[in-house]
């Protein structure tokens, strides 16, 4: 791994993530299921409660600073997949609960009591278009009643709070209308109106789908006013593309890295294959585009923390970000050839891990849809 830069501003944060991760070997990360030592280690350094305000335990940071946690884990090897969840889950809770929704769950969150790992969005027969979400709640005196189903919710089973969307008013003016943001206490609801199905799927990412039934939900766990929680929910989509973003940055860097140094030691014809400009030009390719992808990640991190419009460019810096780890990713495989297919080299695992970021948490071509139409101003495509 490359050293830190004695002028990065944020030096202190990337010797701390890296101190955290260097206790834990690669084959850590090739066993299945979740790594709770791992994430309980990072809970207990403080690292997810980057974003909670001090006056409720936390650090009290930024956007761009939460990012660089996210893409320390990855560039050091990990996967920040199984904690990325709680930076960007609480954005909602941050910026649009009340001042007694902080009081009763950050501190808690903070200190790692409780755990905020998971959102309720996606469902079956809506995917990325959330306005068309038919997952209802229905007001009855001092609480919802909520039915429905989810897909593709990560972290439930290591997660005590979980950030639900639900449609509460059945016809509106607008699509985006009529829709409320909840915070659920998994600890009453899993087997008590929410059931759980595990997804199996090709990477180390636990995920679910979710039946909802009769679930009841305190009024007072609503966040900010019915109705508007499309609105709401979209500052922390806007937080998780930028730290998704900073992810594959960091997969990018461990596999330029890891690339550079095979090509460096890999003697085939009495010669270094690295002196081949076939084998260099890909590497040095893929490490421009990392680079340039990085400045649209803090140009997002600059506006989001600055209080200001950022949906483009966070939308942008996924889209760059993503492309350019996997092309790094193709490139450190084809560098190993055979030996990138093996298990103890972990660039198979980082090539499946970064796969993902084309297809979620939005896919490349909603990105294209939404910077033609909104940033280009081309006729609405769907």
């Amino acid at each position: 791994m490359t050293a830190i830069k004695e002028s990065d501003p944020f030096i202190e944060i990337r010797d701390g993530v890296r101190a955290v991760c260097a206790s834990f070997e690669p084959a850590y990360f090739r066993r299945e299921g979740y790594p709770e030592e791992f994430v309980q280690a990072l809970t207990k350094a403080g690292w997810l409660a980057a974003l909670i305000p001090t006056e409720f335990g936390g650090s009290g940071l930024g956007l761009a600073e939460a990012s660089v946690i996210m893409e320390e884990i990855n560039h050091c090897g990990g996967n920040a997949g199984s904690c990325h969840g709680q930076m960007y889950n609480m954005g909602t809770l941050l910026r649009h609960g009340s001042e007694a929704q902080k009081q009763k769950y950050l501190p808690k969150i903070a200190s790692g009591e409780l755990r905020l790992q998971s959102m309720g969005v996606t469902e079956p027969t809506a995917g990325t278009d959330t306005t068309s979400i038919k997952t209802t709640a229905v007001r009855k005196g001092d609480r919802y009643v909520v039915n429905g189903q989810k897909v593709w919710i990560s972290r439930v089973q290591h997660s005590d709070l979980m950030i639900l969307l639900a449609r509460t008013a059945a016809k509106t003016e607008k699509k985006s209308e009529g829709l409320s943001i909840f915070i659920v206490d998994l600890r009453a609801a899993v087997g008590k109106g929410i059931t759980v199905r595990p997804i199996e799927n090709m990477v180390n990412h636990e995920t679910n789908e979710l039946f909802i039934e009769d679930l009841e939900i305190p009024v007072e766990d609503r966040i900010g006013e019915e109705g508007k929680g499309f609105k709401y929910i979209l500052d922390g989509l806007n937080a998780e593309r930028t730290l998704i973003a900073a992810e594959c940055i960091g997969d990018g860097r461990w596999f330029v890295e890891k690339a550079s140094k095979y090509a460096s030691e890999r003697v085939v014809f009495d010669r270094p294959i690295g002196k081949n400009q076939g084998v260099q030009f890909p590497i040095a390719e893929a490490h421009i585009e990392v680079e340039a992808a990085d400045l649209m990640r803090w140009r997002a991190c600059e506006l989001f923390d600055a209080g200001k419009p950022c949906g483009a460019e966070a939308n942008m810096a996924k889209y760059l970000a993503a492309k350019a780890s996997w092309q790094a990713g193709e490139a450190c495989l084809q560098v190993h050839g055979g030996f990138g297919f093996a298990v103890e080299y972990d660039v198979e695992r980082k090539f499946r891990e970064t796969r993902l970021y084309q297809v979620a948490p939005i896919s490349t071509n909603l990105i294209l849809s939404y910077v033609a139409e909104h940033v280009l101003g081309m006729p609405r495509s769907f």
